[in-house]
């Protein structure tokens, strides 16, 4: 038993030596096939990094939503800020004016006014009817409030954010594109990838 134990171990390890000498015997080969030739890329002068951008970008949002875009050269994104900032500040006006009218029907009725007596605007509703409406338009209101405010704030991060990236380095130096060589040994085409990194 124990003699077919030392056997088993020293045939593993014999056979271990050899594959290893095998992979180290195939790592002295140079395979052309997988070669990259890396492309010439001309270098370009980059222009200087504004630390102020993102900064001033930010401020003209919050002065003017929709001018930081502007700043930032997204024209684009305009129209979107003033429909983001512009519907839920619509609600809110109209919600506070309904509530408003709301609330005056039910003051109306407090200070002794029947139900249906002439020049109320709800001579169907209930008083207890009227409360509701005035919490849920007062919900409404404030909701809405939050939105706007919400999407004044996230209007001056989006300007910010954006000149940020357009800060980003996207030129040539760093690239990583498909790379097809023509192999004039074996007759056929080798694909590859290329990827250029320069300081």
């Amino acid at each position: 038993m124990l003699n077919k134990l030392v056997y088993s171990c020293l045939f593993f390890l014999i056979f271990g030596n050899i594959a290893f000498a095998q992979d180290d015997e195939k790592a002295d080969e140079v395979d052309t096939s997988l070669m990259v030739v890396q492309d010439s890329v001309t270098a370009k002068k980059r222009e200087p990094l504004n630390v102020l951008a993102p900064s001033k970008a930010a401020f003209y949002s919050a002065v003017l939503p929709g001018l930081g875009q502007a700043y930032n050269k997204k024209y684009w994104k305009i129209p979107l800020v003033y429909a983001a900032i512009g519907i839920p500040a619509y609600l809110y006006i109209k919600n506070d004016k309904d509530y408003d009218l709301y609330r005056d029907a039910y003051k109306r009725r407090l200070a002794g006014f029947p139900q249906n007596s002439e020049g109320d605007p709800f001579p169907n509703v209930s008083n207890d009817g009227l409360i509701r409406a005035q919490q849920t338009l007062r919900r409404n209101k404030e909701l809405a409030l939050l939105f706007t405010i919400g999407m004044y704030a996230l209007n001056i991060v989006d300007a910010n954010v954006d000149a940020h990236l357009l800060q980003f380095n996207v030129d040539e130096d760093l690239s990583l594109r498909p790379h097809f060589k023509y192999n004039e040994m074996e007759n056929n085409t080798n694909l590859g990838l290329t990827l250029n990194f320069k300081f």
